[in-house]
């Protein structure tokens, strides 16, 4: 194990990694409908993303948008061939406004959003998921959601979806987020979650003298997020993934030996960087990503679980292309990957030990050895790729794909109580074995 000496380097590593991508969304929310604006690139390119050109003919049709007011004050509006449903949100730091709708054509001009007027300095728009668009406002400055309203059809005007910004200072922005969204006032993230853990979990408290190795179980997307999605779209992965991560938390912590905190514990967005984050404040000894992958139609058939650690070279193009999938989950959020700083994801990297591989790598194939005995595996289990949710550098971590919602047999097990239960045993011993394992040899220091 490395030293302990090597600390200072890593927390001050986190500290820029905290500091680089924190903005979850806040609850500002509008009434009852909503559509989103355009850009030239969308928010989403996963394979899921492309509707057939049958479908597309049936969504609502956005034809133009357009800005208007001054740097006090600014309307956009956005003109519909039908109303949709819509939901919108502030972001701090950097300021934005999320829109969040059902999925929409967008047939606007070219430069829509390229230009900005007033309050906001640029839009972009696009398709986040299957059956959902975004438009992502990018603000000169704090400014709140005034009004947001669809107009109906009226006097030869098509439907308008139409939003109000108004200038506010700092102070008025953050306290209109939710308390947990406000960058001055945000408790750690750690001290949050490990909060969730003690109100979950009152059989095995935590407290801050508390000195039992931590496992953090991260189950994938949430949110507006929903991942893979299967059954015509009512099996979501975000769903799926909740359950069992809760469901590997409760056998866990039946032996006492452990703390678990959970990245989440409902259906909440969590950018992931702050994922990673979660798991570095807690020195956690182990971290866990939860997912279901799938593939698209026309691109064959696949089964079985499989194993993924971090590897700056995917160990195939399968594994390539669901790494570029997830780490796309912060564009879904709203999240803009360019506002981390390229010298902390350097630092990320280059701080990815050795040691640290070498553990997590390690540990994947004591979960291949359990799991292969309960659950069907894929037929390459352990596989490697550039996760960026994997990239703590001081905790060994590994994502487990529990099967493919795209395959029949892999769905019936991951709706299946009793196919949990095996898989979350198996899962369970494994983390024992490998954690019990390490402790001997380590000590209880790290």
């Amino acid at each position: 194990m490395a030293s302990r000496a090597n600390h200072p380097i890593l927390l001050g590593c986190g500290l820029l990694c905290a500091a680089a991508l924190l903005c979850t969304p806040s609850a500002a929310q509008a009434p009852a409908y909503q559509a989103p604006p355009a850009y030239q690139t969308p928010l989403y390119q996963g394979p899921a993303a492309i509707p057939s050109p049958g479908a597309v003919s049936s969504f609502p049709i956005a034809s133009d948008a357009r800005l208007a007011g001054d740097a006090k004050q600014t309307r956009f509006i956005l003109d519909l061939d039908k109303p949709v449903q819509f939901r919108a949100f502030t972001l701090a730091d950097p300021y934005r406004v999320i829109v969040d709708l059902a999925q929409v054509n967008f047939q606007l001009p070219a430069a829509a959003g390229a230009a900005g007027r007033g309050l906001v300095k640029a839009f972009r728009y696009g398709l986040v998921m299957p059956g959902g668009s975004r438009i992502v406002f990018d603000l000169t400055g704090p400014a709140k959601i005034a009004k947001s309203y669809v107009l109906e059809a009226a006097n030869g005007q098509p439907p308008r979806l139409v939003l109000e910004f108004e200038e506010v200072d700092r102070t008025a922005f953050v306290q209109s987020l939710a308390p947990e969204n406000r960058p001055e006032l945000r408790p750690g993230i750690a001290e949050a979650n490990a909060a969730v853990a003690r109100v979950d979990a009152p059989a095995a408290p935590a407290t801050p003298t508390d000195k039992r190795p931590v496992v953090v179980i991260d189950p994938g997307h949430g949110g507006v997020d929903n991942g893979t999605q299967a059954g015509g779209g009512d099996i979501m992965e975000k769903n799926l993934v909740l359950g069992f991560g809760l469901a590997l938390r409760d056998r866990i912590e039946k032996s006492g030996k452990y703390r678990v905190v959970m990245t989440r514990t409902d259906d909440t967005f969590i950018p992931l960087g702050d994922r990673v984050k979660i798991a570095r404040n807690e020195s956690a000894a182990l971290f866990v990503s939860i997912h279901a992958d799938a593939l698209r139609r026309g691109e064959g058939d696949a089964q079985g679980a499989t194993i993924y650690t971090l590897s700056d070279k995917a160990s195939d193009s399968e594994a390539e292309r669901l790494a570029d999938t997830e780490n796309k989950s912060d564009a879904i959020g709203g999240v803009s990957l360019a506002d981390e700083p390229t010298e902390v994801a350097d630092i990320l990297i280059d701080l990815v030990q050795r040691e640290t591989k070498t553990f997590s790598n390690r540990f994947a194939r004591m979960l291949m050895g359990e799991m292969k005995t309960t659950v069907r595996m894929h037929k390459h289990p352990l596989k490697s790729a550039g996760f960026r949710v994997l990239k703590a550098p001081d905790v060994p971590s590994v994502l487990v794909e529990l099967g493919y919602v795209s395959n029949k047999g892999d769905l019936e097990h991951l709706v299946s109580e009793n196919w949990r239960n095996r898989t979350v045993g198996s899962m369970a011993q494994a983390i024992d074995a490998f954690l019990a394992k390490r402790l001997a040899t380590a000590g209880p220091g790290k």
